[in-house]
């Protein structure tokens, strides 16, 4: 009789953006839509990726600190109206959550997303059924990639940093799961270029869904 193979890790957090939800086109086309309207000019659609994973305070205040405050407010308000019509699905990701959940391991989800945001992303991709931690931009005073989200999610599933693995598409968040002390997951699917997210050599590199899952589940 052939034993199933036992996961590597207990514990599970993911990252939302580009990583369970497809939101770039989303991120960037808000950036975008606030740098036009309110400064008047166009930003290079690269240089608006890199910002994902970061808050939109930190992101704001390094572009254009003077109105810092007046851009986060046009992006949210751009973004809440568009969220239904710009949302997309990476095919495969539900179901790989759902065989997590089933398996037994802790999962959880931190995010530099406002906790409403989140919680709307996650219940229209039908993602909240699975996901019995949400840590999001107001649950912690430091952000990605400081590694106090990531371990506020940890400790409130109740696991331990060494037990735990962080999966992101961003470089920021290998370098949160990195500092945090748990192992690393990178996805290619997402915002993050594959020669960058090499250069901060994660623990592990799934370019699809059913590699995550064989990641994740040994």
């Amino acid at each position: 009789m052939t034993s199933q193979p036992r996961p590597r890790w207990k514990t599970v957090v993911f990252d939302l953006d580009g990583t369970l939800a497809d939101t770039v086109d989303l991120i960037v086309q808000s950036h975008q839509h606030t740098i036009e309207s309110m400064l008047g000019k166009r930003e290079e659609p690269a240089v608006l990726r890199t910002w994902i994973g970061r808050t939109l305070e930190v992101a704001y205040h390094d572009y254009c600190p003077e109105r810092a405050g007046e851009l986060v407010e046009a992006y949210l308000e751009w973004s809440d109206a568009n969220t239904a019509r710009l949302l997309g699905r990476f095919e495969g990701i539900n179901e790989v959550i759902s065989d997590l959940d089933a398996a037994g391991l802790r999962l959880g989800v931190a995010t530099s997303k406002r906790r409403s945001q989140a919680v709307r992303v996650m219940s229209e991709l039908g993602l909240d059924d699975h996901i019995e931690v949400l840590v999001t931009m107001e649950d912690t005073d430091k952000h990605k990639p400081d590694p106090e989200p990531l371990l506020k999610a940890v400790r409130t599933i109740g696991g331990t940093p060494a037990e735990a693995v962080y999966v992101g598409d961003a470089v920021v968040d290998t370098l949160a799961g990195k500092a945090a002390g748990m192992s690393t997951v990178a996805v290619t699917w997402g915002a993050g270029h594959v020669e960058a997210l090499a250069g901060v050599r994660p623990d592990r590199v799934a370019h699809t869904p059913e590699e995550l899952r064989t990641t994740l589940l040994g």
